[in-house]
């Protein structure tokens, strides 16, 4: 299965409302980086246990640890939650700058250093949520 039919399965599997939020989520983020690294992550360690929700990941970017060891991520994730959404803003290093700057802006959302979380997307102002993620694409 290719990483785009994961993808699919994946949004399919919610609940109407939440699969059309996020469907819309999916196509935005396409149209702000249509040539971005797409990932898939299950939620899975390697004994295949559960350990996180699955998620999708958008570009690439290379973590680095206070360690010095890397790991390379993605951009910008999207995943389901069991009262909403949530989008991940990974690439922003100044863990403050999410909320300081969209947290009073994007509407009925918990903003945190690299997380925007909401209920469903009428909630949120899109323009908003779409300059977030820009910036994350930036640094």
């Amino acid at each position: 299965m290719t990483i785009q039919e994961q993808i699919q399965d994946y949004i399919n599997s919610q609940p109407e409302l939440k699969r059309n939020d996020m469907q819309e989520i999916h196509n935005i983020i396409l149209e702000l980086m249509p040539d971005g690294q797409l990932w898939f992550l299950n939620g899975k360690d390697n004994d295949n246990k559960t350990v996180s929700n699955p998620n999708i990941g958008y570009g690439f970017y290379t973590l680095q640890y206070a360690d010095g060891k890397t790991r390379d991520f993605y951009q910008i994730g999207m995943s389901a939650n069991t009262t909403g959404i949530s989008i991940y803003i990974m690439n922003i290093s100044d863990k403050t700058y999410l909320s300081k700057t969209y947290g009073e802006k994007i509407g009925k959302a918990v903003v945190t250093g690299y997380c925007i979380r909401f209920k469903t997307l009428k909630d949120i102002n899109s323009e908003i949520l779409k300059a977030a993620i820009l910036d994350g694409l930036k640094e």
